[in-house]
């Protein structure tokens, strides 16, 4: 049997709802290490895709292969052992509001490791640093700006150390100054631990610091793959609007 050499690879993935086509035909795949940004206009079905990756949503046709897995065809049990590899970042943050950010860190890692105090401490507290927000430890959810939590949120997404990251839209909803830094500890953490990253964006700039390679969606399919200088050089009309 021949092993793709992709840590992602989406093959003709279809999914409908209420009988509309959101993705008629996506194949898209990620190498091991890769920043892959996923561009396309408000409703082309980007957190869609991130949602079938994570087995949230199940396609109707094709295959979504996680580590040469598809998780389609999982146990339950093996599907959550896939995701525990598997970090994602909704755009919320998804904090929970009744804990303090030392006990939303917390939370994962008591989940699915066997930790003694001490331990946990220090991954928590390297957690917070990382995302320069040590400060903030005691805190409630509701004493955080907008960007502190997307930076929590970040936090508490890499705590358990996964192999591939889904952002959905991570610097929505900030203003310019705080986008460009999520932007940048997207990067700064993407180098520390290695990780494989999809991320759904409209901030251009963003893409700019973070893309490997972009690929653009229109009318439920991958139109176009490349990088940022190829598609800024681009004379694609649709690929120009999203430069202009």
């Amino acid at each position: 049997m021949v092993v793709d050499d992709y840590i992602i690879d989406l093959k003709h993935v279809k999914k409908s709802f209420d009988g509309h086509e959101v993705l008629k035909d996506i194949n898209l795949n990620v190498s091991k290490g890769e920043n892959v940004v996923v561009l396309g206009k408000s409703g082309t079905g980007k957190s869609v895709i991130l949602k079938c990756i994570i087995g949230l949503i199940t396609p109707d046709a094709g295959e979504v292969l996680l580590f040469n897995e598809d998780i389609c065809k999982l146990t339950y049990n093996k599907l959550q052992k896939v995701r525990r590899r598997v970090g994602f970042l909704f755009q919320s943050g998804a904090l929970y509001d009744s804990m303090t950010v030392k006990e939303n860190l917390e939370f994962p890692l008591v989940r699915y490791f066997k930790l003694d105090k001490s331990e946990l401490k220090a991954k928590v507290e390297e957690a917070l640093d990382d995302v320069g927000l040590l400060n903030a430890i005691d805190k409630t959810p509701s004493e955080l700006s907008g960007g502190m939590k997307k930076r929590i949120g970040l936090a508490r997404t890499l705590i358990v150390n996964p192999e591939i990251m889904l952002y959905d839209e991570p610097t929505t909803g900030l203003d310019p100054a705080t986008s460009r830094e999520i932007s940048h500890y997207i990067m700064d953490l993407q180098k520390k631990y290695h990780d494989t990253s999809i991320i759904v964006t409209h901030d251009m700039a963003c893409v700019k610091l973070t893309a490997n390679r972009i690929v653009v969606l229109k009318d439920g399919v991958c139109y176009m793959d490349g990088t940022y200088d190829e598609f800024e050089r681009s004379t694609d009309e649709f690929i120009k609007s999203f430069f202009e």
